[in-house]
């Protein structure tokens, strides 16, 4: 039995159960939390627009609505363009476990899939939480630790691809044959390549997880269409895990992967500030040890890192000076020095200003890094040391998979004022009471951002 098939038969299993109550609210809020990142990131994050507007060449009308925007687009097309806005900022929801964004990929993909389609097999919160646990189950089942052949890869993007599209054959009604299909037709399509990531001067890894859901969603309409792909393409002899990762699942990998009792989406985190997750425990302990000392006071900051935390330390004069906001916010020694100086990280001050900020350039040169950490499952954690000429403290702080739903709404309320969005509590209330496919029809304030008469 092919390992697509079972992994379709696990989804049609969970789905015939149905999402327990409290998946089903944290879906809800991760949706909620994933709109209020894209409206902000549709005023303001760039490289998500000009990612959009390269795309679009050529392309005139579609059923696929963009969010901040009354732009239409074909599905796939669609697809990338809302997970671009959804990952712009960096401030999506993270599996620390599984290293995975699941809900910027999976959103999109199921707002492509209910706007071409007349007819809607899965409502929108089913499809989304059965596709992030399919995401969150396959980052489990590889247990990346930042080091080996799991470091090579966005997982986000690689395992986006399957996916994406799965949730897309969901609200399609493919039926089981069709999604198997989708999955090879996703894998055909699979990569991913960390490079974006660990080099630095690159703005490209502000949109990686675009790329998985416009394939994921083209892969479930070939599929629909009658296109078919080979059952062994995930553990054939060329597949996707001996191709990415040179081997195959083993028995135990398999049985995480296809664990239908449990929720590995459980253990997804809301992002509270928009830089780098690998980056948020450093920032947590910095918040704490600034009120210790005085910026004049500090001879040194030493990091205490990973493996995988020092890949985003070195080269540690680009890291600590980067050259655009993607740097930035990929840079543990940047953002510590940021931390430091403003004691706080949000929208409106972590900017392309930061990047010429003298007071944060001068902090971040007496940083030191030190490797204090093995690598293991999840978030390392922030080991900070501050030397002065009188003490030396250090302090080590964790970060934790819940997030407040106080804290979340005051992010979406942040997201929507920074866009412009006049009544984010209407905004809010009605995506928590009532949210499935209609509610982007009566809350046009979704797709109203642009000024009228500004589509290209």
């Amino acid at each position: 039995m092919s390992l697509s098939h079972e992994i379709v038969q696990a989804i049609r299993l969970r789905q015939k159960r149905g999402l327990p109550e409290e998946i089903r609210g944290k879906v809800i809020l991760h949706i909620c939390d994933t709109i209020g990142i894209s409206l902000a990131a549709y005023k303001g994050a760039p490289i998500a627009l000009q990612s959009i507007a390269g795309l679009s060449i050529g392309v005139k009308g579609g059923t696929g609505r963009v969010i901040g925007s009354e732009r239409r687009l074909p599905p796939a097309y669609a697809a990338f363009a809302n997970t671009a806005l959804a990952h712009a900022l960096d401030y999506d929801d993270i599996n620390d476990w599984a290293r995975i964004h699941p809900t910027p990929v999976t959103l999109a993909a199921a707002l492509a899939a209910a706007d071409a389609s007349d007819t809607r097999s899965t409502d929108l919160i089913t499809a989304v939480g059965l596709g992030n646990e399919l995401l969150c189950r396959l980052g489990y089942a590889i247990e990346p630790k930042g080091t080996g052949a799991d470091s090579k890869w966005f997982l986000s993007q690689l395992f986006g691809y399957l996916g994406a599209a799965i949730t897309t054959g969901l609200v399609l009604g493919l039926n089981d044959k069709e999604l198997e299909h989708a999955l090879g037709l996703a894998y055909m399509q699979a990569a991913g390549g960390k490079e974006p990531g660990v080099g630095t001067g690159s703005q490209a890894r502000s949109i990686y997880p675009a790329f998985s859901s416009m394939g994921g969603v083209q892969a479930a309409f070939l599929a629909r269409e009658g296109v078919t792909a080979p059952a062994s393409c995930l553990d054939g002899k060329t597949g996707l895990f001996l191709n990415y990762f040179g081997i195959n699942l083993n028995e135990k990998q398999r049985s995480v992967l296809l664990d239908t009792e449990t929720w590995a989406f459980s253990d997804t985190s809301i992002k509270l500030f928009p830089s780098c997750r690998y980056s948020h425990s450093f920032i947590k302990s910095a918040f704490v040890l600034r009120n210790h000392f005085g910026l004049n006071e500090i001879d040194q900051i030493v990091i205490g890192v990973n493996d995988t935390a020092g890949m985003l330390c070195q080269p540690l004069v680009e890291r600590c000076h980067p050259k655009t906001l993607q740097d930035a916010k990929f840079s543990i020694p940047f953002m510590v020095a940021f931390a430091f100086v403003h004691g706080s990280v949000h929208l409106n001050n972590l900017t392309e200003v930061a990047l010429a900020d003298t007071q944060v350039l001068e902090l971040a040169n007496r940083i030191k890094i030190e490797k204090t950490q093995s690598n293991t499952p999840g978030i390392p954690l922030g080991d900070i040391t501050v030397v002065t000429a009188h003490e030396t403290k250090r302090l080590i702080e964790r970060i934790l998979p819940e997030t407040p739903v106080d804290e979340v709404k005051k992010k979406f309320f942040d997201c929507c004022q920074y866009a412009g969005v006049a009544a984010p509590e209407i905004l809010w209330e009605g995506l928590r009471n009532n949210l499935d496919f209609e509610v982007f029809k009566r809350l046009p304030i979704i797709f109203s951002l642009e000024p009228k008469g500004s589509i290209q």
